[in-house]
């Protein structure tokens, strides 16, 4: 073993109950303090040239901020979890056998809307909707400006709206 090594190792040895303590107060949870340690003494291990003249003050200065980064994060999940309805924390029930036979036969009514749809357009859509591309993108795909691809968009998605509605292709 390296000198390098083992002197990470004894300190590591030296330093971890000490900050493992003083996260688990900070955090309150023992479980996620080793975590969190865990994580400050690999980031001291990559980062090792920077913190080589007091490493003692790089993980006192890391753990603090792993204490306040955590729990930074754990107010912005609380936040949204209160702000979720029952049916978006999956307290719905399973959907019935008329349910799923309705919303397969609106896919397949979209399907075939977009089958039918003529091909640039279709192109156009699947690009978009499927594969997440941007207008400008698929605008330079196809030689079109954006104002075209706007226009094929709101053609396929009509379409795909009247499908759904049940709606003749020819009203």
């Amino acid at each position: 073993m390296s000198s390098r090594a083992a002197d990470f190792v004894r300190l590591f040895a030296t330093e971890r109950g000490r900050l493992l303590g003083r996260l688990s107060r900070r955090v309150g949870c023992p479980a996620t303090a080793a975590d969190l340690v865990q994580d400050i003494f690999l980031r001291l291990w990559e980062r090792r040239s920077e913190a080589a003249g007091n490493p003692a003050a790089y993980l006192n200065r890391s753990a603090r901020n792993a204490a306040i980064d955590h729990l930074r994060a754990e107010r912005v999940r609380a936040a949204h979890v209160t702000g979720l309805t029952p049916e978006q924390h999956g307290a719905q029930a399973a959907p019935s056998p008329q349910q799923l036979f309705e919303a397969r036969d609106r896919l397949d009514r979209v399907d075939e809307a977009i089958r039918r749809l003529p091909e640039r357009t279709r192109d156009i859509f699947l690009l978009h909707r499927i594969h997440g591309r941007g207008y400008g993108e698929i605008a330079g795909v196809f030689g079109i400006s954006v104002s075209g691809v706007e226009k094929h968009m709101a053609k396929a998605l009509e379409a795909c709206r009247r499908s759904i509605a049940g709606e003749d292709e020819t009203s």
